[in-house]
């Protein structure tokens, strides 16, 4: 690797953005890229038919895009094309925080998915699909394409768009017909394609000096023109979901943490954080990233003298916030045992050596720690 080239912080997510023709997808990825929250997106563009991006051929920003005009991404690209096209995006050089693959309104979504999964690209991880849908032509859209139920079935985050447009009586039947699916996802209810891109995607955290050096870019050039049209009333996006914060300086019993996640309630769509499992794992503190179904862990050591801390994030829409930090609290170690062989959390030293009963707690916590070669 090149010395000056800026070190990799962390996996990029990539995300999926879907939906069938005149849902709205191109305007919710406009919105994302004018409310970047400080991120560098790249986007790989499905250019089928005439989809079109806003400033997409600016001078400057042409290398951050791969747009594909020869037909529907999971249709004329296999999982080895596309990994060469997030080769190229993922590159340190290009110094992106978050992608995004619009898909073509044609597009199988879970064929999509299929691939970033099946990718061999250890510097991606599944940032989870998100489903656009047109409220106001849910049921002609849904008789013209009656496969819309399997993609609302598989998907992580569903957007009702062009809300403004229906009485919330619809609204209700819609989201009805939607949890009729099986889908267990997130819906919320936007207009304009405007969602709040902290639903996707963290704030971008750069030393002031690199932000007044940095590259112009589709925010800056978009802002000024968003501010003087309907984008200038896309307050309070916020009050579409709810957030839950959680933090505990007593391990969580692997074992129970598990059983949370494996349980999670419907419309719980992301959570993050780092978990500290005590005796199961002294030695490492567990990054957390799950979005709809997927779930990773990732391990890291333990800083010195860095807070024995687990700290998690919850967001999703339609949750019960108290309900979800009781269930947390209750997954501590020195919480009521739920189990004969649940060990109780003892004042040990951190570097403590561990047994096998640990050892083998954390075992349904190992299954989703990705390993060299593992497809997740």
């Amino acid at each position: 690797m090149n010395p000056s080239s800026p070190p990799r912080r962390q996996q990029i997510p990539v995300i999926v953005l879907a939906g069938f023709l005149g849902s709205g997808k191109t305007t919710l990825l406009n919105h994302l890229l004018r409310h970047r929250a400080g991120n560098r997106i790249g986007v790989i563009v499905n250019d089928f038919g005439s989809i079109e991006i806003d400033a997409m051929t600016v001078s400057g920003q042409v290398g951050s895009t791969v747009s594909l005009g020869n037909g529907c991404l999971c249709c004329a690209v296999d999982a080895s094309e596309l990994d060469t096209f997030l080769e190229t995006l993922t590159r340190p050089a290009a110094r992106l925080d978050v992608i995004v693959i619009e898909a073509s309104g044609l597009a199988e979504p879970q064929e999509l998915v299929r691939m970033l999964l099946a990718s061999d690209n250890p510097h991606i991880v599944y940032g989870g699909l998100v489903e656009v849908v047109d409220a106001a032509e849910f049921g002609a859209t849904r008789g013209r394409h009656p496969e819309i139920d399997r993609h609302l079935g598989v998907a992580d985050l569903v957007v009702l768009n062009k809300t403004d447009r229906i009485e919330d009586e619809e609204q209700i039947r819609i989201r009805k017909a939607v949890a009729a699916t099986g889908s267990g996802a997130a819906v919320i209810s936007a207009t304009y394609g405007r969602i709040d891109p902290e639903l996707l995607f963290d704030p971008a955290l750069r030393p002031d000096g690199e932000e007044r050096m940095r590259q112009l870019t589709f925010e800056d050039l978009l802002l000024e023109e968003g501010a003087q049209g309907s984008e200038a009333h896309a307050g309070h996006l916020h009050a579409a979901y709810e957030s839950v914060s959680f933090t505990s300086d007593v391990p969580m019993n692997p074992r129970r943490l598990m059983g949370f996640l494996d349980s999670r309630p419907e419309g719980l769509y992301r959570i993050k954080g780092f978990v500290d499992f005590g005796a199961g794992d002294r030695g490492n503190t567990y990054a957390l990233h799950a979005v709809g179904r997927f779930l990773r862990f990732g391990p890291r050591p333990w800083k010195r003298d860095e807070p024995r801390l687990t700290q998690l994030v919850l967001i999703g829409s339609g949750i019960d916030p108290d309900t979800l930090h009781k269930e947390l609290a209750a997954c501590r170690e020195n919480a009521a045992p739920d189990a004969p062989d649940t060990a109780p959390h003892a004042a040990t030293s951190p570097y403590a050596p561990q047994d096998a009963a640990h050892e083998q707690s954390m075992w349904g916590v190992l299954r989703y720690v990705r390993q060299p070669v593992d497809d997740a």
